[in-house]
Parts: C-alpha cells; structure tokens; sequence
C-alpha cells in the first residue's frame, strides 16, 4: 500500500507522523482536498435555488454526489439516501423523528452495552419525551452481543433496535444480518451506527434489510460535517421532518406548510454543498484502491500488532474476540492512558485515550480509561514496529518514575 500511503499529503516525505487514531477521523488524500478547493474556486453556486448556469452545474453535481453513495450503500433510490451532518446528526434525526411517528408510552428501544454515546443519548433523551423504555443488551466478556440474552429481549413492545456494526470502544464487529433478522421476526426496525464499518468492510443495504443505516464522511477519508442516513422509503415517507426551513417546503403559509417529498423533506437549510463534493471523492478513493484490498491490509497490520504487542508487560485486552476490526483497545498495568498518550505523542505517535465517548461501555470492562490504536489504509508494519518500541519506552519510563 506504499503507493496509496503516497496519495495522503500530512504523510509528506520527512513526516514521522505515525497516525494511529483512524477510528476517530481518517486523514485526507489529495483527491478529496483537491476536490473540494477546486470547486470552491472554480464551481462554486447554490443548489436547488437558482436557475443560473453556475447554480445549475453545483446542482447537478450535487445530485449526482447522492447517486454515487446509493451505489456505494447497493441503495434502490436516491431517495432512501438523506445528507446529513454526520453519524451523531443521522441518529438524532432517526430518534426525533422515528419516535415521534412510532414510539408510544411503554414500548421498548435496545441497545446494546457497548455502544458510543451518540447511539445512546439520543435513544435516552426520545425514551424520556415519549414515556418509552430504554433496555439494554448485554454483551460476553470480550464484548460480543450475546444473541441468546438479545432474543429473549425481543418482543411487541420492542420497537427499534438501535447498535453498532463495529464497537468504537472493543472493534468488535456484531453479526448485523442476524440482529436484523431477528429483529424483523418480531416486528422492530433496526438502526445501524456504521461510523466504524463503511471504511473498512462492503456493505449493501438490501442484502442487510436494515431499516436505518448512517455513518460519517470524516471517517471514510472525507470531510468533517457531513454523513449519510439511508432510511427505508416506507418509514422515511411516514417520518415528520426534522427540521424546518429552506429547500424541504413545497408550499408556505402563516397557516399551514406542505413539504417536500424525500429526500428534501429531511434536508433544511443551504446544504453544506463543498462537503458533498469531498464526500464524493472519498467514495471515488475507496472503490478506486478497493475495499477487499483495504480491508485485507488492515487485518495484515492488525494481526502483527496484536502479536507484538501481546508481549507487552502489564498489558490487558479490552477485548480480545476474533471477530475483530483494525481496532485495538487496551490498558498497561500501574500506568494512566492519558500518561501514556502524551509521551507516545512526544516521540509523533498518535493514539485515542480517555473513554472513548463510551463511558458504558468501559465501564463494562472495569476500566474508566483506556488506549486505542486503530489502523487505516496509510499505515505501514514498520510503523506498528515502532509504535511497539515506543510504548515499551514510554512504559519503562513510566514505571522508573512512580517505582520505589
């Protein structure tokens, strides 16, 4: 992957950038920059609103950006396919609106113990306005959905079941397909949170029958404030808006207001127009390298660190399941992960540390704080080598400082 490495500008000769926190925000190859400040300076119109040349082209690249991500998703109709702001702003949305329409006193949302909070807070806060139930599915100790404990759970009051495809906090991946089979057995529709999925592994809606499905641009090589909600026609049409505003009217009055059909019902506002435009090169970057190949490459750097890393002292696994993504989280004995953050960013390493924004989820682990290396397609095997030497280090020091 040296020469797909070369196509990401911060990895410039001379830069000992080892960047090891993908799972939060991908960096950025020149195609997608390239992209966005061309059209910002050669292309730049509203969309939608004016029938000037200038407008028109932004448009019909705009619209043309929403076909290449119904393709992407294996999506029936660019309709089922909504921009959003991103991963958080779609399950917002889907909880506001999906409950407004559906949830009633008494009936039940799932989620399952490992998710990040914006798959959960939103749930929380439409539980509480509607008077519904907020249940949880437990998870084994390597956190994998325990399918038993999830059927049981399953019944008519349920009424989404709202997970993760890929655990930001353990990596595991969850078997999604069964979940929504399962689901849809009993009646409920299923949100999946793909922030950790839609980089790394194909994905097509209709094989999946999901109900709901968002995931971030940021995290697929893209730009930051803008995501993707894909949504069922039939749910979507029964779906109030979420927010009011230009481009989602049909007619206006002080009285009364009609609004657009999908996907414009749910798209308020002057859309963020140069994000789109990053977005749909990022798409263009991924199917161009391949996403078997990417995902091949992540599981090679995956394995190696993992096996280097298992001779660590101290070490402990937040989970240590197979069914993984290129995500791995753990804790060094006797040392605080925010100590151990710092000093690997000292020597140009960069990893996640804290809670990960899943304080449920770590919780479940026993810990409160933890250190997360996850991999993309820019990172190489001789980084892993010297990211592990640089831990041993800064685990040495660590243990000087605070030993007897």
């Amino acid at each position: 992957m040296e020469h797909v490495r070369k196509k990401f500008p911060i990895f410039k000769p001379g830069s000992h950038l080892i960047y090891f926190d993908s799972a939060a925000t991908s960096q950025k190859p020149g195609s997608v920059i390239d992209r966005m400040s061309y059209f910002l300076q050669e292309e730049y119109g509203t969309v939608h609103r004016a029938v000037y040349d200038l407008a028109m082209q932004a448009t019909s690249h705009y619209d043309g950006i929403r076909q290449k991500v119904r393709e992407f998703l294996d999506v029936s109709e660019d309709g089922e396919i909504i921009f959003t702001r991103g991963t958080t702003d779609g399950i917002n949305l889907v909880a506001s609106s999906f409950g407004k329409a559906f949830l009633n006193e008494g009936d039940e949302i799932l989620i399952s113990e490992t998710e990040h909070h914006s798959n959960i807070i939103p749930w929380q806060m439409i539980a509480h306005e509607r008077k519904a139930k907020l249940k949880v599915i437990p998870v084994n100790d390597q956190g994998e959905i325990l399918l038993d404990a999830y059927e049981k759970m399953l019944g008519p009051k349920t009424k989404i079941v709202a997970i993760a495809h890929i655990s930001n906090a353990t990596g595991v991946i969850h078997p999604i397909k069964e979940i929504i089979q399962l689901a849809h057995k009993k009646g409920a529709k299923v949100l999946v949170d793909a922030a950790q999925s839609v980089s790394h592994h194909a994905v097509s809606m209709r094989n999946l029958d999901v109900d709901f499905f968002v995931f971030s641009g940021h995290k697929i090589y893209g730009p930051t404030g803008i995501g993707i909600l894909y949504g069922k026609k039939a749910l979507l049409d029964q779906m109030p808006p979420y927010q009011g505003g230009g481009d989602m009217v049909h007619q206006v009055t002080f009285e009364h207001s009609t609004y657009q059909p999908l996907p414009l019902k749910f798209e308020a506002g002057t859309p963020n127009i140069v994000e789109v435009m990053g977005l749909g090169a990022a798409i263009d970057f991924i199917q161009e390298v391949g996403l078997d190949k990417i995902e091949a490459h992540e599981k090679i750097l995956t394995e190696y660190a993992f096996k280097k890393m298992q001779k660590i002292e101290g070490i402990r696994w937040i989970s240590k399941s197979k069914e993984k993504s290129s995500i791995l989280t753990f804790t060094i004995k006797d040392a605080h992960s925010l100590d151990i953050g710092t000093l690997l960013d000292v020597k140009g390493i960069a990893v996640r540390t804290g809670h990960l924004c899943a304080q449920p989820a770590l919780k479940r682990f026993g810990v409160t704080s933890a250190i997360r290396v996850s991999f993309a397609v820019y990172n190489t095997l001789e980084e892993v080598d010297l990211f592990v030497k640089a831990l041993e280090e800064v685990i040495l020091m660590l243990k000087n400082e605070t030993g007897p």
